[in-house]
């Protein structure tokens, strides 16, 4: 009877939050967005919410690791770490004297790496000397370099989630401010875009390598993570690591890296989502006066290799010195596919909290697993993606029987209808995480520009919860058996080195 009323409490909470939250949430934002785009073809979208005296920014560049070919993977991750050092403007006490030295560390850099790439026919004295001499070249820079200064100048002036991020699909740039910074905003990312200036490059580049070596390998999790893509994706690009395979992380150019900002990171390749107290005039205004001089750049046609039908399960093993794991993963379409969001539905019903069927079945009854969880739209979200389960088996129980296991759980899925009671409830926790997410100005402005770059439109946040209702228990049976079946599986275990 107590569980009862407490349903019923947090029911009748939820329906007094959706009657008084502000209305920020999917359905009522027809007619609040405006929608406007500048000459040069940059996106941007605006909404006007004054429930307190800030305001949430988000670029999002239609760029991310899908853009790159083989030999320069990590390009994209490496620049989004360089656009963090400045411009011909900011971090530096005299460009004109810095680029004499940037030049120099160029040439000296290119050397170095041309000499390496020779493997056994390289000269190892020369390396040391070209070593010592970028060295040097480095200490000298290093006196015009103001460290930090974009950082420093936003959170001067108030700023929060300074932040960016790379996937396959999108590189994104983000900050909240003060309402009264809008133009400072605009002065400092309009000349990042403009100007930048990819200084400590080679230094960077060895932060990368380090971050690769701390997240993939030496860490099983990474490891096999990796390792499941490039076994899931045989052909698209969705098998290539975000951060870069480790040789051409290790030799990517400066050149190179200079040339895929250009043609990626231009205007009419741009969504800007502002949100919050602002005057979408003025603002507009602002956004014109930094950003519209901004030549537009004619983005290439890129058609990905589309990846072929899977004709079989395929499995991989990675050995290390590591507890037992698994991943296992499905192909299937991606939004707006009706079967994308489907898949969130299962998502939840599979893994989301404790009283989710892995959680009951494999954790709690069988006490075969120590965790047990879903996700789907991996990688990315702009192609067709993946439906996976991420599994540890508790001692002394194997990878083997947590598979066995959880294939019993799928098969379920698809022979037995999902109860209404138990539809409705993920229907209620799915409304209430996307509200959620939407209550504050960086959440709702990072997704209407992410829907836009990557759906095409930002709409897309309107439509969700509405097609989620809509979905039925023979609509998860259908989509359960269409793509969750061994033709379409890819398996990658992880194996305790030494067994």
């Amino acid at each position: 009877m107590k569980s009862i009323k407490k349903h019923i409490i947090i029911l009748s909470v939820l329906f007094l939050f959706l009657l008084t939250a502000s209305p920020t949430w999917a359905l009522s934002l027809k007619g609040r967005v405006e929608e406007h785009t500048l000459k040069n073809g940059m996106k941007i979208l605006m909404l006007k919410r004054h429930y307190s005296p800030t305001v949430s920014f988000f670029m999002s560049f239609k760029v991310g690791s899908v853009e790159e070919y083989s030999g320069i993977s990590g390009t994209a991750h490496l620049l989004e770490h360089m656009l963090f050092k400045g411009t011909k403007v900011l971090g530096t006490r005299d460009y004109i004297k810095e680029k004499k030295v940037l030049d120099e560390t160029d040439r000296i850099a290119v050397r170095l790496d041309n000499e390496i790439l020779k493997g056994k026919k390289a000269d190892e004295a020369k390396i040391s000397k070209l070593k010592a001499e970028l060295g040097r070249l480095q200490k000298r820079h290093k006196r015009y370099v103001v460290k930090d200064e974009i950082d420093s100048i936003y959170s001067k002036n108030g700023g929060v989630g300074l932040n960016a991020s790379t996937s396959y699909d999108v590189t994104r740039y983000m900050v909240s401010l003060p309402s009264n910074r809008v133009e400072l905003w605009a002065k400092i990312e309009s000349d990042r875009m403009s100007n930048p200036v990819l200084r400590e490059f080679y230094s960077e580049r060895d932060v990368v390598m380090e971050e690769r070596r701390q997240r993939i390998e030496s860490d099983p999790d990474g490891k096999l993570y990796e390792n499941f893509m490039a076994s899931a994706f045989i052909a698209h690009p969705y098998r290539r690591p975000i951060i870069g395979w480790v040789s051409d992380l290790m030799f990517l150019k400066k050149k190179t890296t200079e040339r895929f900002f250009k043609t990626y990171y231009a205007p009419n390749n741009t969504v800007v989502a502002v949100v919050g107290d602002i005057d979408p005039s003025k603002t507009l205004e602002i956004i014109k006066k930094y950003f519209e001089h901004i030549p537009s750049q004619p983005i290439p046609s890129f058609i990905p290799t589309k990846e072929p039908e899977q004709m079989g399960e395929r499995r991989v093993k990675v050995k290390f010195d590591a507890n037992p794991s698994l991943i296992i993963g499905y192909h299937k379409p991606t939004v707006p596919d009706f079967d994308d969001y489907v898949f969130d539905v299962i998502d939840s019903i599979l893994s989301r909290g404790r009283t989710s069927r892995f959680y009951k079945r494999l954790i709690e009854e069988e006490k075969i697993a120590v965790s047990a969880e879903t996700a789907n739209g991996l990688p990315g979200a702009r192609y067709s993606n993946l439906f996976a389960v991420f599994a540890t088996p508790r001692h002394p129980h194997t990878t083997a029987e947590l598979e066995h296991f959880i294939y019993k759980e799928i098969e379920t899925l698809k022979r037995e209808p999902v109860t209404e009671r138990e539809l409705n409830k993920v229907k209620n926790q799915l409304q209430a995480d996307f509200i959620r997410a939407l209550n504050s100005n960086s959440g709702l402005s990072g997704k209407l520009s992410y829907y836009q770059t990557v759906a095409g439109d930002w709409r897309y946040i309107e439509d969700q919860l509405d097609v989620i209702e809509r979905i039925t228990p023979q609509d998860i049976m259908k989509a359960a058996r269409k793509y969750l079946i061994e033709d379409n599986r890819t398996v990658a275990e992880l194996v305790k080195k030494g067994k």
